[in-house]
């Protein structure tokens, strides 16, 4: 299948989901919710899950784990498959603010801030981090191959 459902009450992300389609393996179609938030609510979310008492821009909670590099497959979490077969991989929250805030500081749209963030959320949930370099530079250029299906490239 290797198609992603993303769930958004704020904003339209089903230019991200196709971006993304053929980008991991899967059995079932997966989502993922998106939330836009305020500069209180991602910073009591920051607190909350990590500990961290400021406001940040992105913030991701994935419900899978080991899934990087793998085929996703939804016998294999079958407390995280709905009724239809569609396997839930988690959440992410993004401050409007911060992500306006940002696009003015490195010069580009609040559209391409938003997606890049959105972008990063997600890649966050299939299992990509950025803790070692090694790990970075991975998840970096799938972020990259995404803006560029996006033609959301940097300036």
């Amino acid at each position: 299948m290797n198609d992603i459902r993303i769930l958004c009450d704020e904003h339209d992300f089903g230019t991200l989901a196709e971006a993304f389609s053929g980008e991991f393996e899967s059995d079932c179609t997966l989502a993922a919710e998106i939330l836009i938030t305020g500069r209180e609510e991602i910073r009591r979310l920051n607190r909350e899950f990590r500990q961290v008492d400021w406001e940040t821009d992105v913030l991701s909670f994935p419900t899978l784990d080991n899934i990087l590099g793998r085929r996703i497959s939804a016998k294999d979490f079958p407390y995280d498959t709905q009724e239809d077969g569609t396997l839930f991989i988690g959440s992410v929250a993004i401050c409007e603010d911060v992500a306006r805030e940002q696009a003015d500081e490195y010069g580009h749209s609040f559209d391409r801030e938003l997606y890049y963030l959105a972008t990063h959320g997600l890649c966050h949930l299939l299992g990509y981090d950025h803790m070692t370099e090694a790990d970075k530079s991975v998840m970096r250029a799938k972020e990259e191959k995404i803006m560029t299906k996006l033609n959301l490239k940097r300036y």
